[in-house]
């Protein structure tokens, strides 16, 4: 007899419990298999044995978002992996078990060390999918159900996010290092004083032009006739295989005016654009059904690295001028897919996960007993809310 399988979550919550990237949280996954009779409502389901995974899938196809290329470039490459480990949650000890109703309670830690070169140690990528989907990444929940000599597989799609490059942590709020670009008459220095932008958060760089001191007479017929500041978004498809290709999109750009010869001490400005943010809502002002592995993010990618793709980001500033070569200065930033008031909210969420946190034991995370009720049990259709009345299948009416 064929068995319906369901995973569901604790109550009131997602499966996903914690901070996936942090973790003081123990990101983990957390609920219940559920096995029932899929035809007859009370016809016993063989059931050998369980196990469930989480299950990471990866896709990239360059040349998707093109119509020529489509066809004529490289074919969609897929990587399957297993993050952490399988667990078995019920093995019978015969060849099989009749069973009318099974809840099996499970736990699945998430990895949140980087691990070195162990790929099961790594904490694993965040769900997305790029547009025409060139890229992508999607986990699920795989339960196996073997009844005798069939074995089936059941798939649950769970959104995975990451929660580490959030902008309101300490770390991306220090103010970079100045970076610097020389040519022989005129060096610019750039500074940023945060380096982490979400949907919609202001961008804002500090631009100092100086003069070489040298060169003088020649730097003071230096016009500096604009800035552009600019957001680049790279993407590399097979970073670590043999031949990696990049592709580079301009995201945002921003141009000011500027038509002033440089002077001997220098020329300062601030310079500001605001991250780009996606449209969640149409027309109409509904928020679109999203899909059920992928999160809603208010932007179309952000900086992650995955097995067969690694998107990053960059803020380019250029100088144009006469009298002097054009100087562009490419600083790496961190793009991440919440704004700062979304993160800043986070925040105490995760110090709470992590107090949480605190009392669970990885290597055994007191787990609620399972509930399994065999065919041969006393009042085993009363679980399932049947019960016999003269000899016939009553449905329970409490």
């Amino acid at each position: 007899m064929a068995a319906f399988v369901r995973v569901s979550g604790p109550p009131n919550s997602n499966f996903l419990v914690g901070y996936p990237g942090i973790s003081a949280t123990l990101p983990r996954i957390e609920g219940k298999v559920e096995i029932r009779p899929l035809t007859g409502i009370s016809a016993p389901v063989k059931i050998s044995l369980v196990r469930i995974c989480l299950q990471r899938r990866e896709t990239i196809h360059p040349s998707a978002d093109s119509v020529t290329k489509k066809h004529l470039g490289t074919p969609r490459r897929e990587l399957t992996d297993v993050v952490g480990k399988e667990l078995l949650l019920f093995r019978c000890r015969g060849e099989s078990e009749n069973v009318v109703l099974m809840d099996l309670p499970f736990v699945l830690f998430i990895p949140y060390g980087r691990g070195g070169e162990e790929s099961n140690r790594r904490i694993p990528p965040a769900s997305l999918q790029l547009p025409s989907r060139t890229a992508e990444t999607f986990y699920e929940l795989v339960v196996t159900v073997q009844q005798v000599q069939e074995q089936k597989k059941f798939a649950f799609p769970v959104p995975v996010q990451r929660y580490d490059t959030l902008s309101t942590f300490g770390m991306y709020n220090r103010a970079e290092p100045g970076s610097k670009k020389e040519d022989h008459l005129v060096t610019l220095d750039t500074n940023l004083p945060r380096w982490s932008y979400g949907p919609l958060d202001p961008v804002s760089v500090y631009i100092k032009l100086t003069p070489n001191p040298d060169w003088m007479s020649k730097a003071k017929k230096v016009l500096v006739q604009k800035i552009t500041l600019g957001i680049e978004e790279e993407i590399t498809y097979n970073p670590e295989g043999d031949e990696p290709t990049k592709k580079i999109n301009r995201i945002a750009k921003h141009t000011q005016n500027v038509q002033v010869k440089l002077p001997e001490a220098g020329y300062v400005t601030n310079l500001g654009l605001v991250f780009p943010s996606k449209e969640l809502r149409d027309a109409e002002g509904i928020i679109r059904r999203g899909k059920a592995a992928f999160p809603m993010y208010a932007v179309n990618s952000f900086t992650t690295t995955a097995t067969l793709y690694k998107i990053e980001f960059f803020l380019s500033v250029k100088v144009h001028m006469s009298n002097a070569k054009d100087i562009t200065l490419r600083q790496p930033i961190v793009v991440c897919p919440m704004d700062n008031q979304a993160c800043k909210e986070e925040m105490d969420a995760i110090e709470q996960a992590a107090k949480d946190a605190s009392h669970v034991d990885q290597n055994n995370p007191m787990l609620p007993a399972c509930t399994i009720v065999r065919a041969q049990d006393k009042d085993a259709l009363k679980s399932l809310g049947w019960t016999m009345v003269a000899g016939q299948k009553k449905m329970i009416i409490e």
